[in-house]
Order: structure tokens, then C-alpha cells, then sequence
């Protein structure tokens, strides 16, 4: 079986990094869905994405799975195919860095934690599973045309700076 964790130092692994010609692209995506044994689910991933030289931070939940990674740009086609073969991954939003050196990462750590996100919800009866659903630009002026609709904008200063309403 494949090793699932990282043997080289940190600082080999940097250096590593440092003398790479290749440029890699600087990814975050998440997505809320359930997932029941985040163990397995963490050590296929890892498999995955070791192999393509994926390099980053994953955590994964029962909740979901939240991600900032680098990509080596020669294997971004192949890691969105291996990505969107689980079926809650499939056609996942992307977020791709604007600003990047490439240089971001320099190792894989997929973790598995308690929740994805250090959102503070102790009430046991919210269930990350009830979300919203998605709207286009047009559902969307559609709904802010109605007077009972209440939008809340929750993106912070960078979201909006890339792009608002």
C-alpha cells in the first residue's frame, strides 16, 4: 500500500519547492456534503492527488471537505478529472488564485477533522446537509426584484474587491 503521509523534512521539502521549474496554480474550493467514513475517504484522496503532485492543505469532515492547494500546471486537466470523479466533487467550483507565485505549498496534508471550517455552531440539531441552492444572474435579479427577498452578502473584503453587486 502507498504511503499516506509526507517522510521528507520540512526543510528538504521546501528547498524542493524552491528549485521546481514548473509553475503550479494556487486552487481553494469546499463543499458541504455528507460523508461517511472521512478516514477512507481522506486516504483515497491522498492517493490521488500525491500521485498528480498535488501539494496543499485538505481537511475533511463528515461535513464536507475544504481545500487550498497547488497544482502543477501540466496536471490541472488530470487533477479535475480525478477531483470531479466523486460524485459530490463533480463540476465543484474552482477558485484559482489571481495573484500567485506558484510557490505556495511545498507538501500534501489532507487532515481529517471535526468540521471543515472553525464555524463555533454547537447546536446539534444544525445540519450542514440543508444549504441553499445555487441561483444564476438571472434567478438572482428575478428574486432582488421581489420586496420580501433579503440579501445578506457574506463574502469578505477580497470577494468583494473581485467582483459585487
Amino acid at each position: 500500500m502507498a504511503v499516506l503521509h509526507n517522510r521528507v523534512s520540512q526543510e528538504e521539502l521546501k528547498q524542493r519547492l524552491q528549485e521546481e521549474t514548473i509553475f503550479r496554480k494556487t486552487i481553494s474550493f469546499y463543499n458541504y456534503f455528507p460523508i461517511e467514513h472521512p478516514e477512507e475517504f481522506r486516504n483515497e484522496l491522498y492517493k490521488g492527488l500525491n500521485t498528480l503532485n498535488v501539494f496543499g492543505r485538505i481537511y475533511i469532515a463528515h461535513e464536507g471537505i475544504n481545500a487550498q492547494i497547488s497544482v502543477p500546471e501540466d496536471n490541472f486537466e488530470a487533477f479535475k478529472n480525478f477531483l470531479y470523479s466523486f460524485e459530490a466533487l463533480n463540476n465543484l467550483r474552482l477558485n484559482i488564485a489571481v495573484d500567485n507565485d506558484g510557490k505556495s505549498f511545498w507538501v500534501l496534508k489532507i487532515k481529517v477533522r471535526k468540521n471543515i471550517v472553525a464555524d463555533g455552531i454547537t447546536d446539534p440539531d444544525f445540519n450542514m446537509a440543508k444549504k441553499g441552492k445555487y441561483v444564476n444572474a438571472e434567478e438572482f435579479n428575478r428574486l432582488t426584484e421581489d420586496e420580501n427577498t433579503i440579501v445578506v452578502d457574506m463574502r469578505n473584503h477580497y470577494e468583494y474587491e473581485v467582483g459585487h453587486f
